[in-house]
């Protein structure tokens, strides 16, 4: 198979950052192209470009230039940051998909991955094991964008013949970048504040259950479901994608397992009503049926590998800082 020329645009954000370097690692450096709207530390590594994602001039200049093949589509406001400002979260998050679809259109790409979320389920569906093909009710703007994207990508597909794959990522959480502005960044950010020995403030009811997923399981999920054969998918856009479940005073409790002197308070704030209207867990079996997706991290190994990654990364002049795990 000849190998593709992969742009990812938002590449310096929490799922492209580690991405471009699966890619790379899979492809050769020369074959991925990061861009961001600012310099990253992506372009010691590898192909980088400078990229605000509204400008379409800009981004079909750097798919001719490159002879790109291949686009990942990360740039977004999330949920709890998108609330704040939701008309410029609508602007930023359709305009660049629109530009990418476009450019897709025009100079017909092979292959487009477009990150759907969890957000676009709402308060009227089933909240366990919420079904793959339930109706789309969103609650925020961040929901709304990623409804109508999938809308967008299914029309392109329909009537232009572009191969557009989603997955529908549950919250995630990643050692190598901190919390982005999601309403599960909580998981993220409990981790920092664990290992730096401080007390965390959760702004969730210590009962409110969440799909979430390790980035290393994200990552192998995209990779293969863009690697799957065509006519090996079922079904158009937007996968759900499930992993692990848990409310903050499970992973607080599978953290003191590790720490014991870890402390956690609960302080709710309006990100409770977005975490409400979301699902606790997703029904993912498509995923199983159509490319064999399932997840390699539970809860405690997640934790033990995230506490000793993050150990690394603050103590790592401080041999006796924390005790081995």
């Amino acid at each position: 198979m000849q190998k593709p020329v992969v742009l990812i645009t938002g590449a310096a954000g929490q799922i492209g950052s580690v991405l471009a370097e699966k890619l790379r690692e899979k492809w050769g450096k020369e074959q991925v192209i990061a861009s961001d709207i600012k310099y990253s530390p992506l372009a010691k590594k590898g192909p980088f470009e400078i990229l605000d994602a509204l400008d379409q001039n800009r981004l079909e200049e750097i798919v001719q230039k490159n002879k790109v093949t291949r686009i990942y589509h990360l740039v977004a406001i999330l949920s709890a940051s998108g609330e704040k400002n939701p008309v410029r979260t609508w602007d930023i998050n359709m305009r660049s998909w629109m530009n990418i679809l476009e450019v897709g259109r025009k100079y017909n790409l092979e292959r487009i991955f477009f990150p759907s979320s969890i957000a676009v389920f709402g308060p009227l569906n089933e909240k366990i094991n919420t079904p793959q093909d339930s109706v789309l009710n969103p609650t925020t703007v961040y929901g709304l964008s990623k409804v109508a994207g999938e809308n967008w990508a299914n029309y392109y597909a329909e009537k232009h013949g572009l191969d557009i794959r989603s997955l529908r990522y549950p919250g995630l959480i990643s050692h190598q970048t901190p919390a982005g502005g999601g309403t599960t960044d909580y998981a993220v950010d409990i981790f920092h504040k664990a290992v730096k020995g401080e007390h965390f403030s959760c702004f969730l009811k210590k009962n409110t259950r969440l799909p979430m997923l390790y980035m290393d399981d994200a990552l192998r999920a995209t990779i293969e479901l863009m690697d799957t054969p065509v006519e090996e998918l079922t079904r158009g856009v937007a996968y759900n994608l499930g992993g692990l479940d848990f409310t903050p005073s499970e992973i607080a409790a599978a953290i003191q397992n590790i720490l014991p002197t870890f402390s956690i308070s609960y302080e709710p704030d309006e990100r409770q009503a977005i975490a409400d209207s979301w699902p606790s867990s997703i029904d993912d079996s498509m995923a199983f049926q159509d490319w064999n997706w399932k997840p390699n991290y539970d809860l405690n190994s997640m934790c033990i590998e995230m506490i000793d990654e993050l150990k690394k990364k603050y103590f790592s002049n401080l041999s006796t800082a924390l005790p081995k795990i």
